[in-house]
């Protein structure tokens, strides 16, 4: 038998919570389906082996990696002896031993609500130990709701008590309160206070981005800032579908003169995000009904295109910097791999993260309990780097890596633009 690795449950809640913070892919993206053998889970009628077998079928038909029934009936074996703290084996690794083994197991617990909580760790356990490790999970209907909010952007945060105002309070008061907040949290014991309270500014201080927060609150996914006459500061935190808005607003609010010609575009700490909306805010850089980008899924390969065109806003400018670190992941990562791949502009910065997972949402149709709604969080696919390698485990490598020695000489090589490499230094 091959050595397998189980996870503490420490470790799977540690996993799961960094999952619903950052969403590394979009969980409602289609993706062709291949007929495998027939399922198993309409033929059960005990709704304990249906529920556990409808999660069998569902990781079989649309795992982004093969898995041979050998193979997944061997990882559901060590799970038992996870829980059962007995070793388990089967005569045949095939899903009838396997039925039949869960089936002996459950008459000896006897109890329902010790059967149902059975079969809920067992399916999760299973999930979260396909590879990559952790990514796969049972959700209950609070965790999907949660997820849901993650990749709307929505907090229940609240920003006017972090500035110490009433919700009703206008732009001259928030400005004040800020002021005060500022004079306020000086020492570096206040240092996480004041975070907030900037933070809570960056979103209150902007009417749209207010009125949108009062209303769903929702908080803005982008940040600006007008460095100079030439250089535009443009930071992108992370992906909602909210983000192509503020994009065309906060570009067309600077899109005026002559001098307005470079762009710094900032992807560091780029949580990802919402993957289904990449094909409509990558158009703006590199034009409607372009290759964007590919996703792998089960040795195959899909091509997404573009479906926008150019952004007036973002045409003038001839000189763009990309920046990137080891946090930019996800979505943010098939962003600069796009980018890198059409040449919009020098990808700076140190290797990314290696997130490159897409995961999808499936319902579950066999229930344990009519009061807890069962989903299936699955990794569906791998998105893929500019030189067509998976993302997972990689990252995507920028074109100047600032551990070189050399990395300003070699931006100012692109360039011959001072400012532009004083800048860069000053905002790493």
């Amino acid at each position: 038998m091959k050595k397998f690795k189980i996870l503490s449950r420490p470790a799977l809640v540690k996993i799961l919570l960094l999952i619903l913070t950052f969403f590394l892919g979009a969980f409602t993206f289609r993706f062709y389906q291949k007929k495998k053998s027939p399922l198993l889970s309409p033929l059960i009628k005990d709704k304990h082996l249906a529920f556990v077998f409808e999660v069998y079928d569902l990781v079989q038909e649309n795992y982004w990696e093969k898995i041979e029934d050998e193979q997944l009936v061997n990882i559901y074996l060590l799970a038992l002896e996870k829980l059962t703290t007995q070793p388990q084996t089967l005569k045949k690794n095939d899903p009838e031993h396997l039925k039949k083994l869960l089936s002996l197991i459950l008459a000896q617990i006897g109890a329902e609500d010790k059967k149902k909580e059975f079969v809920a760790q067992l399916s999760d356990l299973v999930l979260a130990n396909l590879k990559p490790f952790g990514r796969s999970r049972l959700y209950t209907t609070k965790e999907e709701k949660e997820l849901s909010k993650n990749v709307k952007n929505i907090t229940d945060v609240n920003h006017y008590q972090a500035l110490g105002i009433d919700k009703g309070a206008s732009e001259q008061e928030i400005e004040k309160a800020h002021e005060k907040t500022i004079e306020k949290y000086q020492s570096p014991e206040d240092a996480q206070k004041l975070a907030q309270a900037n933070q809570a500014y960056e979103i209150l201080k902007e009417p749209k981005s207010k009125k949108a927060y009062d209303k769903s609150g929702i908080e803005p996914t982008i940040s600006s800032k007008l460095l100079y006459p030439e250089i535009f500061y443009l930071k992108i935190k992370k992906f909602s579908p909210t983000t192509l808005e503020e994009l065309a607003r906060v570009t067309q609010e600077v899109d005026q003169g002559d001098l307005l010609n470079t762009l710094i575009l900032d992807l560091r700490d780029n949580i990802g995000g919402a993957i289904d909306g990449l094909p409509y805010f990558l158009g703006p850089f590199i034009g409607n009904n372009q290759y964007a980008y590919q996703f792998s899924h089960q040795g195959e390969s899909a091509d997404f295109k573009t479906k926008t065109g150019w952004l007036p806003s973002l045409i003038r400018y001839k000189k763009v910097v990309v920046l990137i670190n080891e946090n930019t992941q996800s979505s943010a990562e098939v962003m600069a791999a796009t980018l890198k791949r059409y040449n919009v502009g020098v990808v700076i910065g140190t290797a990314s993260k290696g997130w490159g997972t897409v995961e999808r949402v499936f319902q579950l149709k066999n229930q344990l309990d009519e009061n807890e709604k069962y989903s299936v969080f699955l990794v569906h696919s791998l998105t893929l780097r500019d030189d067509n390698q998976p993302i997972e485990d990689r990252g995507i490598d920028p074109l100047i890596n600032i551990n070189d020695a050399d990395w300003e000489k070699q931006l100012y090589d692109y360039f011959h633009y001072d400012k532009l490499t004083e800048t860069i230094k000053e905002i790493l």
